[in-house]
């Protein structure tokens, strides 16, 4: 059984930092691809950011702000987002998959979610 918890989410103002968390119990992170997916109110789940191996992957939206990184000793996924906008405010879920990255059907396990709120 793979349990995943997310933390790390607030209210911030543009242009500030978070810094989220994912958890894991179960197979270590390490051996799977973790993936980052935000929704915003009334929307679907849109890719955010995903790591797999020694390779990271960003939605367009994310790249030269947000980074995503591994600590196998924690088996833990951070996503770390700079320079926030209020575009990038939703909850923010991370997955574990087998599949593609960029494929929010084909992660087979999720946690429950952390609200990032961006202020103007």
């Amino acid at each position: 059984q793979v349990n995943l918890v997310e933390s790390g989410g607030g209210v911030v103002q543009a242009g500030g930092s978070l810094k989220l968390s994912c958890t894991a119990s179960g197979p270590t992170v390490s051996r799977y691809t973790m993936g980052w997916f935000r929704q915003a109110p009334g929307k679907e789940h849109d890719f955010v950011a995903a790591i797999s191996g020694s390779y990271t992957y960003y939605a367009d939206s994310a790249k030269g702000r947000f980074t995503v990184s591994r600590d196998n000793a924690k088996n833990t996924v951070y996503l770390q987002m700079n320079s926030l906008k209020p575009e990038d405010t939703g909850v923010y879920y991370c997955g574990r998959t087998t599949y593609g990255y960029r494929d929010y059907e084909g992660y087979e396990y999720w946690g429950r979610g952390t609200q990032v709120t961006v202020s103007s």
